[in-house]
C-alpha cells in the first residue's frame, strides 16, 4: 500500500478504529497499527478508539490506553478504520471519522467495496491482521506489535482452522512466531479459556438450540432474561455460534440475542451456504462462511427469515 508511510508521515495526529463490539482481529489489529507507528514514526500522537473490550485481550500493547468514548470536538490529520466495511460498523466513532483530513480503510471482509481516501482490502486474507503483515515490514515487527497481530490471526481463523487460513497465513504466522509471541497465552486465554459465566451462558444457549432442514440447520437464542440471571453483557456470548457450528450434521448455525429494537444475528456455515450474502441483504457483512448483522422485528419473524434464506441455499 504505497500511501501507508507517506500518509503517517504527514500526519502529526493519528486515531484508529475498528467495529462495534471488537472481536480479537479487530482489537489485534488496531492495537498492531498502533505499536507499529509508534515503533516507527518519530513523534506521532496515536489514539485507538474502541467499545469496551474483554478481559482477556488486556495484556496486548496499549490495550489499558484504549479510549471507549467519543471525542466529537477532536479533529485527526488521519484515522485508520480497520476491519469494518461501513459506517454503522464504527457508529459510536462516525463522527470523529468524519472530522478527519484524511481516511484509509483496511480490512478482509468479502463485503467491502472499498471507503476512504485511500484502502485495502483483501478478502483472500485470513484476517486484518494478516493484511497489515502484507503491509508492514518485516524487520520492523517488534514482538509487541507481532503478539497484537498473531491474536487476531488465531481468532479469525479459529486457530488455523477455519477454510480461511491459507499458505500464505501459515507463512506470516511464523514469521511472527520468530519475533517471540506467547502462543500458549495467546491461544489458550483469550481462545479457548472461558469464564464460569460464560460458560453458562453456553449451556443456556445449547439448551434452548433447536434443529431444522432435516438437522442441517442449528438455531439459538438468547434473551434479556438470561443475560440479567447470570449477570453477563453481550460480549461473554462470543464463541456460543461456533459450538453451534460444530454440532454432527449441521451445515448452517444461527445465533441471536437482542439489541435496540431487534436482533443481533450471527450465522456460520461449513462448506454450502454462503452466509455473507444472508448478511449483506439485510446490512450486515463478513466473511464467506462467517458473518452477521442487526435486524428489526420480533424473534420468531428473523429467526423464520433467516432459516428460509438458508435452506433456500441448501
Amino acid at each position: 500500500m504505497k500511501h501507508f508511510n507517506e500518509q503517517i508521515s504527514k500526519a502529526k495526529t493519528i486515531a484508529i478504529t475498528g467495529h462495534i463490539h471488537p472481536d480479537g482481529d479487530c482489537i489485534g489489529s488496531c492495537l498492531a497499527l498502533k505499536q507499529y507507528i509508534l515503533d516507527n514514526y518519530y513523534g506521532k500522537k496515536v489514539d485507538v478508539y474502541l467499545e469496551s473490550i474483554s478481559t482477556e485481550f488486556r495484556f496486548l500493547s496499549h490495550a489499558q490506553e484504549i479510549i471507549t468514548e467519543s471525542k466529537d470536538d477532536e479533529s485527526y490529520d488521519l484515522f485508520f478504520v480497520l476491519d469494518c466495511g461501513s459506517e454503522d460498523r464504527y457508529e459510536p466513532f462516525a463522527t470523529m471519522v468524519r472530522c478527519a483530513k484524511t481516511l484509509i480503510g483496511i480490512d478482509h471482509h468479502i463485503s467491502n467495496d472499498g471507503f476512504g481516501d485511500f484502502y485495502k482490502i483483501d478478502p483472500q486474507a485470513s484476517a486484518t491482521c494478516e493484511v497489515l503483515c502484507q503491509i508492514f515490514e518485516e524487520d520492523k515487527i517488534s514482538k509487541e506489535c507481532a503478539q497484537c497481530l498473531y491474536t487476531g490471526i488465531v481468532h479469525d481463523t479459529g486457530v488455523f482452522k477455519h477454510s480461511n487460513t491459507t499458505r500464505k497465513t501459515m507463512e506470516y504466522a511464523g514469521m511472527l512466531l520468530e519475533k517471540g509471541v506467547s502462543t500458549t497465552k495467546i491461544i489458550d486465554e483469550t481462545f479457548y479459556q472461558k469464564t464460569f459465566v460464560q460458560n453458562q451462558l453456553l449451556g443456556k444457549a445449547l439448551l434452548k438450540s433447536q434443529l431444522y432442514a432435516d438437522g442441517q440447520i442449528i438455531i439459538s437464542n438468547l434473551s434479556e432474561q438470561d443475560f440479567e440471571e447470570l449477570h453477563a453483557s453481550t460480549s461473554d456470548s462470543d464463541g456460543i455460534i461456533d459450538q453451534l457450528r460444530i454440532t454432527k450434521g449441521v451445515e448452517a448455525a444461527i445465533f441471536l440475542y437482542p439489541i435496540e429494537n431487534g436482533y443481533k444475528v450471527s450465522m456460520r456455515s461449513n462448506e454450502k451456504v454462503k452466509v455473507s450474502e444472508i448478511a449483506k441483504t439485510h446490512g450486515g457483512g463478513g466473511h464467506i462462511r462467517a458473518a452477521g448483522c442487526s435486524m428489526k422485528g420480533t424473534l420468531k419473524d428473523i429467526q423464520s427469515t433467516i432459516i428460509s434464506e438458508i435452506t433456500e441455499q441448501l
